[in-house]
């Protein structure tokens, strides 16, 4: 054994240090998105400010992913632009303890989710490049782990202690995230130096704008849930404790298609998995809209998480490492990231917060219903 190996403090597999960042940076979403609604409600802010606050906050996944993807693909280099965002995440994440002043809050939600949005789709590329499409939902369940842990525990935590206990929780988490995209190391896509086509010809291609369009619709109705199903359970008389075990049961379900998602795509043709996800997703939010006041519903629209989130995301994230090959994946994935969790999530938690008010809370979840079954017609006309 060499004595750099002797004295490398990295003997864990690369595996375990994909897992660990997956399980950090999901815990850290895993905080805030159930919580900060309810952070930003005990601030004294309305239903519509907490809209536009998430809606800014999502909205810098459309400029922050492609930016640094364009680096990252020219350099290189995807890993050494994600230590950088995890540091800067951190840092901004600082401000919140600046005030709760509206212009405040918009600048150091924007900026912290700036860095944030930019990590994961250069991590993707990586995760993927090191272990392959077939392997991926083995390793991406970490993060879910990661995600049903902080919010089975911030939620009794924030029961006892207060909202303002999300603050500490979260920069913990994510300065562990920030730790682990130091021991991942650089790996190329295969045919990173092959030519091959250029970035345009790839988005003109039908199945590539079919599944960019579908994955709008999808995540505009998962905008809802994110910004306010944590509010909607505790108008409905849920406890945060309980909210929190809500959380994590739709995660619970989700790893168990990550754990699967091998098998299902080595049976399964991808168009055929997307349609039952986003029928599935139909259901979920009609389920939360009708019947969420009754836990029996309640549990089984979250265990639709499975469908909605789990086999979707992993079948798009595969389809998208297939269409961007070489130099063009980082971008791809960031579009990709930008356009579906980007553009749609931020339209859907905007359009909710004036449905909140304007209308009711039941009907945020009825347009997320309504959304879901556009990107499933889509579908059924244009193959993803």
């Amino acid at each position: 054994m060499t004595a750099r190996r002797i004295y490398d403090p990295l003997l864990i597999t690369v595996y375990a240090r994909l897992a660990g960042l997956y399980l950090f940076y999901f815990a850290a979403l895993g905080a805030m998105i159930p919580y900060i609604g309810l952070y930003l409600a005990g601030a004294g802010y309305s239903a519509r400010e907490i809209g536009i606050l998430m809606a800014l906050q999502v909205s810098a996944r459309i400029v922050a992913p492609n930016l640094l993807a364009w680096y990252a693909d020219h350099i290189g280099r995807r890993m050494r632009i994600v230590r950088v965002a995890a540091l800067m995440t951190c840092i901004c994440f600082v401000g919140m303890w600046g005030g709760t002043g509206f212009a405040w809050l918009v600048l150091v939600l924007a900026s912290w989710a700036f860095f944030f949005s930019a990590m994961m789709p250069q991590f993707e590329a990586t995760a993927l490049n090191h272990l392959g499409a077939q392997r991926y939902g083995g390793i991406r369940l970490w993060g879910s782990i990661g995600f049903i842990a902080s919010v089975a525990g911030v939620g009794p935590l924030l029961d006892k202690q207060g909202a303002e206990a999300l603050l500490p929780v979260t920069l913990a988490l994510l300065a562990g995230a920030f730790v682990f995209s130091l021991l991942v190391p650089e790996r190329d896509h295969p045919d990173a130096q092959a030519p091959g086509q250029g970035l345009l010809s790839v988005l003109r291609r039908p199945e590539v704008l079919g599944l960019f369009a579908i994955g709008l619709f999808a995540q505009f109705a998962h905008g809802p849930y994110y910004a306010f199903f944590s509010l909607y359970l505790e108008g409905l008389g849920y406890t945060r404790t309980v909210i929190g075990q809500m959380w994590a049961l739709g995660v619970v379900a989700e790893i168990v298609v990550f754990v699967l998602m091998g098998r299902l795509l080595a049976r399964f043709r991808p168009v055929h998995l997307l349609a039952w996800s986003l029928g599935l997703s139909v259901v979920r939010w009609l389920l939360i809209a009708a019947f969420a006041d009754k836990i029996a519903a309640l549990a089984l629209a979250q265990t639709l998480h499975l469908a909605s989130f789990g086999i979707f995301h992993a079948v798009s994230i595969g389809l998208v490492h297939r269409y961007f090959p070489g130099r063009l994946q980082g971008r791809g994935q960031a579009l990709f990231s930008s356009l579906t969790f980007g553009v749609g999530t931020a339209l859907g938690s905007l359009a909710a917060g004036y449905l909140w008010d304007g209308i009711s809370p039941p009907a945020v979840f009825i347009a997320s219903a309504l959304s879901a079954a556009l990107a499933f017609v889509l579908l059924v006309y244009r193959k993803a």
